[in-house]
Parts: C-alpha cells; structure tokens; sequence
C-alpha cells in the first residue's frame, strides 16, 4: 500500500472517506465493491452477482434478480483510512435510494462499462450528484470484455456529461489480453496475474514507454490549463513533479473542474488497489466538505465537523431486519453514544439510542460511539423516518432532508383474505417507511387501495416484499401511471369574488388572476417549484402583502386537482392583477380561499391539456432483430432517436411513454429470443395525444 500521494494529518477525520459507488445497472458496481471488500481484508473470499454471494446485494430478492435494489453500507481499512462505502442501485427504479445517498456521501466513484461508455443511468446519477455537488473519480470497468476501449468510453465522458477527463492509466492489452496498466503519475507498470491477490510493479518496458510519455504529456497539459500552481510549474520547466500533479488532480477534483479516470476489471480482480489509492488521495476527507447548515427557529446556523460540537445527525435510511429497526445516520458534527437521548427535531420528541453499529451490509459490529465524519446504524430509535434530524436536545437544528421523488406509477392492492387486511396496512405502513418513494393512499371512488412508485420494477418488488417478509396474499391490479393536466390556452381578467356572512366577523376577499401556461419541466422531478409560478402585479397597497402570499397559497392549494381527471396541475403561471379588501371581514384565510377557488374557475375556462410520463428507453438487440423491435417500439407511440451498431448488436434509443411500457421487458426478450436487454431513463411529461386523451378522461 503506497502512501507518498496520500496527505496524513493529525486529525483522525483527515483518514475519513464516505464514498458512494454509482453507475448504470449492469456496469458492474457491486463487483467493485466486492473486489474491494477483498482487496482491503473485510471479506476473504469474493462474492459474484451472477452466484448470489456477494456481501452488499444481501436481500433474496437482489440476489434472485442479480440486480441492486436497495443501498447498502459497508465499512473497509485502506493505507491507514475507514472508507464508509454505500453501494448505491443502478436501475432508474430505485433512482431515489442514490438521492438519499448522495445526502450524506463526500465523494463517490462512476463505474463506466468500458463497452458501452456512458449509458443513460450513468448519466442521471451523475446529474444527481451534480446537484448535490460530490466530488467523483471515475473507473472505467470490464476492459477484458471484447469491443472494450478506454478512449472511446472516456470520449463518451467528455461529450455527454460535459466534464473534463484526466485519464491517470494506460490500458496494457485489450480485451481478453488486458493484463494491467501504465500508472501515469508515477510512469510504473503495474500488472496483475491471472487469479493473483496482488499486483506487480515494475519499470515501465520499452514497448510501451512511448505511448505513455506521450498520453503523461497530455493529462500534465490537461491539468495546466486547469489550475494555476500546476501551470505555474509547466510553464518554468516544460513539465509537472508527480507531487505537484498529484496535488493538482486532488483540487480539480474536489472542485468539480475535473475528474480523475482510472481503469481496470473488477470482475478479474484487476485495478481494484489503485482505485482504493485514488480515493484516499483524492477524495475528500469530512473536514475537507463545507459545514452543514441547518435551520435553528428562523434563522440558519452552520455546524463544523467537529466531535466536540453540539451533536447533528441525518437519517437517511430505515431497515427492518429480523433483529429489528435499524436507523441509519450520518453524523455531521458532535459524538453520539450509546444509550444517549437525543432530540428528533422534525417530530419534537425524544429518541434514545440503543446501540451504534458499524454496519457491513447485513452484518454489523457495535461500537460504544459515533463521531462527526461517521455512518453508522442505530438500535433503538423508534419513529424517526428518513430525512430526520437527530441533535442535541439543548442545541436544536434541522438539517435540510433528503428530496423525495414524485411516483408516476400506481397499482391497486388487497389482502385476498378479509382476516389480512389489516396486516396489510401495517405492512403497508412499514414499506413506505423503509422506503419513502413509495406512497400508499385511498382512493376516494372506488376505495381501493393504492400503491405507488418509480416503476413497474418497483412496484414489483414492493409487493414481493408484502407476500415474502410479511407472509401476505396479495392481490394486484394493472399498473397505473400518474398523468399530469397542464394549461394549453389560459384566461385573463378573471374575478372572483368570496364572501361568507353566518353570523359575527364574515368572509370577503376579491381577487383578479390572469392564467398562462409555462413549459413543462423535462427533468421529470415534479419539482413544484419548476412548474409553477406566481407573482403580484398590484399596486397602490389595494392589498396587503399577507393577503398576497394567501392567494398564492390558495393557488398552489388548486394544483392538486385539474378539471380532465382530477390529476395535478402543472406548468401554470398566474398572477394577480388586482383585488379588493372589506376593512373587517377581510382575512388571510378569505383570501387563501379565493384564490383556490379563483384558479379552479380559471382552469374551467381555460384550454387544458393531459399530460403522460415519458421514458427514453435504451435497447440493446441482436442486429437481425433491429426491425421488429422498431416496429413494436413504433406500435407503443414511441419516438426514435438514435440507432447504432456497438460489437455485433444495434443499440436503440426511443422516447416512449411510460404507459406503453408495461411488460415491454417480456415482449422484448421473446422477439429477441432472450438475447435483448433495455433501461429506461425517465425525462419528463409530454402532450397525450387526443384520441388516448379521450380514452383516459373517460375512464
């Protein structure tokens, strides 16, 4: 284990890293975290996916499906450092477990298929953790696959997620023969024997010492133009000290100016060391992130990673296991120990921790304490759900809460037996509480209940969990996708006048709107904030600035139902022209209240459109059965963007509506005969057309 790129420093949370693993389903990121459990001793024998051994895909069903579905947490020892790993999903279902991750990680590491280069999931978790601004390596995986090329994945980097690569490794061999890489910092070979623990280093040969000054030259240049001490250095002497670069791609990196790609093959144990290496050297440390800020009453306070301060913790996952609740937390400053009440500051009530558990997916070794910096599970807490925050009782703060993704899909569920239906709404209730995207409610027709989430894959497992873990005949209607309505032709001028007299103090409010569609969000977040807009055109003080922001209320209290089908409401601009008080019958609530009702008789008067999810869908096929599966995708409303030849098989990209993609997974693999896979990447809302309109009003 090398430490002479690595930064020792006094302080113990220095020898932190809390790392997420992302990437695209399949590009092989529970293999890495399994080669690294094995690299650093936690594990001594590698699990595979494929024979349902590996340490984080613990679940049955994970292991049956040879997929991840939930987040798991795992702790190794590198050269010196804890490294918190979380082994985040890759399917675009459980989009939302990778939300609640990023909340808490410090960096993390893309997993690439050296193959098909960025795939659409690798691009949305990417984006994700664009939002939450953690700093990423990069690891170009399985380059012993045939038709694997570093360039050509690492160029896919460049144009579809708009970063700036500085490859650190040069391939030796390609495809079966791919036995090791040029480390370009150092200029030394390193090589992996075929079923070696260990790697040789050595000089770098004759043969291929060309090739590397020339690809060393390039990432020096790369990192010049980049940041200034290291184009200080290469303007003086024409080149940059190991030191010095080393040094340059640790900022760039934890800037976001750049990212540090490396390479290798999880699958034969080869790459494994120097990517450990590269997340000790350049990922950042707890102390090396901004403090937390959180809110205290009114005003926003910053907690230091300091475990000497107040304690603040975030929940970021629940489990159920058969031992019991576990609560997940990163601790963000103070210690917490064991058996010590805390304060959930969101439900004002008080906690206490049972145990603290240093957590290794499913099996766990207790701790006395958790410091600022850690990710630990606790026993104990009782109702604290995900997105909590835990504190100190005398030093309140909450922490902003992991965003929960909006559910586009719904299936009516029922226990077949009358004797189970209250199991249910307790198993139910335990679902969503382990997972928050999921969301349970009654429908007020027809009495159903219904479940909804990100995917028919979701829902799938959801409701295996119901009949495995909760022993729970389940019935199961169609799959249901949440349509939105939107306002295709507004309205202006429209009054509304609201008085209410039954006795004493009434009700009077008078407002004026004018109703305009805005552009439809594509990010698929159902952010509405994105997707609605109000603002106050009216002067001389006729209305007081609270009855304003009670009209606003009012109307955001209107999205929640449109005209077509009761769905919501999106894309919608309003603003309020004009109004007029009653000096005692005026209040925020009349006004809160007109403005409900004034936008519902807007929408009624105004042309309103039905809006469906949207999901560019990408299939990989055998290239003799490329025209059926354009056909069929033609047949399912959808659009065709791009088609291309990769190794053998064509890949399609089509946008299609979420509706038309049930059981398209079936259907697919029966016209490829089993040889065609597909993802699917949501990206929006988009106009149904007319005669399905039609079909979905009228249902």
């Amino acid at each position: 284990m090398r430490t002479d790129l690595h930064r020792h420093d006094t302080d113990p949370l220095t020898a932190v890293r809390n790392v997420g693993i992302l990437a695209h389903v399949d590009a092989g990121k529970t293999t890495v975290t399994e080669r690294i459990l094995y690299a650093t001793g936690a594990t001594h024998k590698r699990g595979e996916v494929h024979d349902g051994t590996t340490v984080t895909d613990f679940d049955v069903q994970e292991r049956e499906r040879g997929i991840t579905i939930s987040a798991a947490a795992v702790s190794c020892a590198w050269d010196g450092h804890r490294i918190n790993l979380i082994d985040t999903p890759g399917h675009v279902d459980f989009a939302d477990e990778v939300e609640r991750s990023l909340r808490v990680l410090d960096g993390a590491v893309a997993v690439f298929d050296a193959v098909a280069g960025v795939e659409p999931q690798s691009e949305s978790v990417w984006r994700q953790a664009d939002r939450h601004g953690v700093p990423r390596i990069a690891f170009v995986n399985k380059l012993d696959r045939a038709g694997a090329d570093l360039d050509t994945a690492v160029e896919s980097m460049r144009r579809r997620l708009g970063t700036v690569p500085m490859v650190t490794q040069l391939p030796v061999g390609r495809e079966d023969a791919f036995t090791g890489v040029v480390d370009l910092i150092r200029m030394r070979l390193l090589t992996w024997r075929e079923g070696g623990d260990t790697y040789e280093e050595e000089p770098v040969p004759e043969g291929l010492r060309e090739e590397a000054r020339r690809r060393r030259r390039l990432l020096e240049e790369t990192v010049a133009q980049l940041h200034p001490g290291a184009l200080e250095e290469f303007c003086d002497g024409s080149a940059l000290s190991a030191g010095t670069l080393a040094g340059a791609l640790r900022d760039l990196t934890r800037s976001g100016e750049g990212v540090v790609v490396l390479c290798g093959s999880a699958y034969r144990n080869r790459g494994v060391e120097p990517l450990l290496d590269a997340v000790v050297a350049y990922l950042p440390s707890p102390l090396d992130v901004p403090a937390v800020r959180g809110a205290v009453g009114d005003d926003e306070q910053e907690r230091a990673c300091d475990p000497a301060a107040p304690l603040a913790a975030l929940v970021f996952k629940v489990q159920a296991t058969p031992r019991g609740r576990l609560t997940f937390l990163r601790v963000y400053s103070g210690t917490v120990h064991r058996g010590e009440a805390v304060w959930d500051a969101g439900a004002r009530r008080t906690e206490r921790i049972g145990r603290i558990l240093r957590v290794q997916a499913d099996r766990h070794t207790e701790v006395e304490r958790a410091v600022a910096g850690d990710i630990v599970a606790v026993a104990g807490v009782k109702a604290a759900r995900s997105g909590a925050t835990l504190c100190a009782p005398d030093a309140p703060v909450v922490l902003e809460p992991p965003t929960v993704a909006e559910p586009v899909v719904s299936v009516a569920v029922e226990a077949r037996r009358n004797a189970d239906s209250a199991r249910l709404v307790s198993a139910l209730a335990r679902l969503v509480e382990e997972d928050p995207s999921l969301v349970v409610r009654t429908d007020r027709e027809s009495g159903q209940t219904v479940l909804s989430g990100m995917g028919e894959l979701h829902l799938e497992v959801a409701v295996e969990k119901l009949r495995r873990a909760h022993g729970l005949e389940v019935g199961v209607g169609r799959p249901q996708v949440a349509y939105r309505e939107t306002v295709s032709r507004g309205v202006s001028g429209l009054a509304y006048r609201h008085v209410k007299q039954e006795g004493g103090a009434g009700q009077f409010a008078h407002v004026v709107i004018d109703v305009r569609p805005l552009p439809v969000a594509q990010d698929g977040t159902g952010d509405d904030a994105a997707d609605f807009v109000f603002r106050s055109v009216v002067t001389g003080g006729r209305l007081p600035r609270d009855y304003v922001q009670a009209v606003e209320a009012g109307c955001r209290d209107a999205l929640s139902e449109g005209p077509l089908g009761s769905h919501r409401v999106t894309g919608v601009q309003v603003t309020l022209t004009d109004g007029s008080t009653h000096p005692k019958d005026s209040s925020p609530m009349a006004f809160r209240t007109a403005g409900r009702f004034a936008l519902r008789a807007a929408f009624r008067a105004s042309a309103m459109a039905l809006l469906e999810p949207v999901v560019e869908v990408t299939a990989t096929v055998p290239e003799d059965a490329v025209g059926g599966v354009l056909g069929d995708l033609a047949a399912r409303r959808g659009r065709i963007s791009a088609s291309a030849m990769r190794a053998g098989t064509a890949v399609v990209t089509a946008t299609v509506p979420l509706a038309e993609l049930f059981g398209y997974a079936s259907q697919l693999r029966g016209r490829t005969r089993g040889r065609g896979t597909f993802t699917g990447r949501a990206t929006g809302y988009a106009p149904v057309p007319a005669a399905v309109s039609d079909q979905v009003v009228s249902r």
